[in-house]
């Protein structure tokens, strides 16, 4: 059976390496990993969630998370969808029930912030194949 370039990959979320200039966000496959690069307060807002303390002030992550609850809007599923030299881009997969027809919506989304939520919201994470197959590979000591 021949892939195609569109085909999804489940990948998962690995590990986060912070510093004061930076944020590293480790995801993959178990043949292969790659790091996506992002600003230190996305990467804090992550950390104070990966490790339960409550934050002191709602983060957007939180209010993009109420703004669908109000809604009755359901957060299916992440696609890390493009990549050009070492800058990716992402699509958020909402869905609507309204009048008994399910609605689906895709938007355009920065991958940090797609990420935060789909491991907020436990939804998975896709990345198109050959996505994966342009993404730099690391070396990551996560068993």
């Amino acid at each position: 059976m021949k892939s195609t370039p569109e085909e999804l990959i489940p990948i998962s979320f690995s590990k986060i390496v912070q510093s004061n200039a930076y944020t590293i966000l480790i995801l993959g496959t178990k043949q292969k990993k790659f790091a996506i690069y992002t600003d230190p307060l996305v990467g804090h807002n992550l950390q104070l969630y990966l490790s339960e303390e409550p934050p002191e002030r709602p983060s957007s992550h939180n209010l993009i998370g109420s703004i669908c609850k109000g809604f009755n809007i359901k957060i299916i599923q992440v696609v890390i969808s493009g990549v050009e030299d070492t800058l990716y881009f992402a699509r958020l997969f909402l869905e609507q029930e309204r009048e008994g027809l399910k609605e689906i919506a895709e938007i355009d989304a920065r991958p940090s912030d797609c990420i935060s939520l789909a491991l907020m919201y436990r939804v998975p994470i896709l990345c198109r194949r050959d996505v994966l197959e342009q993404a730099v590979p690391i070396e990551d000591e996560t068993p």
